[in-house]
């Protein structure tokens, strides 16, 4: 129900179809169907480097890259809940988690809480599902940072659902010198005023680095990148 409440909210705006996919290629979902997203399989081989910005509660979509790949999965949050969850899971080897998120810049930044204190997202920029008057420190750190404390110079595929602050850090992340095969964000163009707006310009940026879209969620939330250099 959740998922058709969304299909239809998007399908209800305007400019929908700079969401189109652009280039094809073999691919499939690796998750559930709330932590999902679509990811290109043929190019994708055993010990693949995977960033996965965002966790939450759900590690679905990191499982099934290792469970299928083998790949090594680095997990990326800073939200005090997801912090706990993470330490009472039991995580998969090739797992590996980091309690700071990205951001165009390293540092401590305010970070504001849900306004329903049964969810568990939060966000560094203030939107419809936050409450500016809640707010912890966190740490983020930008990629360039990040890579070279892990010492990659290569990441097959960077995942990204950060709560509208994807926004934020596209510049940055497109800028970096590491190489990137695959970039999948989740939009959150609901949470502003001027959403679609925002993801129309997230899409040219992307498109103007050699990134083309090639598959995208049911809910139109998922959309999954490539460099469009590696599709023949």
């Amino acid at each position: 129900m959740i998922k058709e409440l969304k299909r239809f909210y998007f399908k209800s705006k305007k400019g929908i179809w700079h969401l189109s996919p652009k280039v094809k290629c073999k691919y499939s979902w690796y998750g559930n169907d709330y932590g999902g997203f679509y990811v290109c399989d043929e190019i994708l081989g055993e010990n693949a480097i995977v960033y996965s910005f965002g966790i939450g509660l759900d590690i679905s979509f990191d499982r099934t890259m290792i469970e299928r790949y083998g790949c090594q999965v680095f997990g990326f949050d800073p939200t005090p809940k997801s912090i706990q969850w993470v330490s009472e899971q039991v995580l998969p080897d090739g797992f590996t988690f980091f309690d700071f998120g990205i951001a165009n810049k390293t540092g401590y930044v305010d970070f504001n809480l849900p306004k329903n204190p049964d969810y568990v997202s939060g966000s560094a920029v203030v939107h419809s599902d936050v409450d500016s008057s809640k707010k912890v420190s966190v740490l983020l750190k930008s990629l360039v940072d990040i890579t070279e404390s892990l010492g990659h110079q290569k990441i097959d595929v960077l995942k990204m659902d950060i709560e509208g602050f994807e926004y934020k850090v596209i510049d940055s992340i497109l800028s970096s010198p590491v190489e990137i095969d695959q970039i999948l964000i989740e939009f959150h163009d609901r949470f502003f005023d001027k959403g679609i707006e925002c993801s129309k310009k997230a899409v040219q940026k992307l498109s103007e680095a050699g990134y083309d879209i090639f598959a995208v969620s049911d809910s139109f939330e998922e959309v999954s990148f490539i460099r469009r250099d590696l599709i023949k």
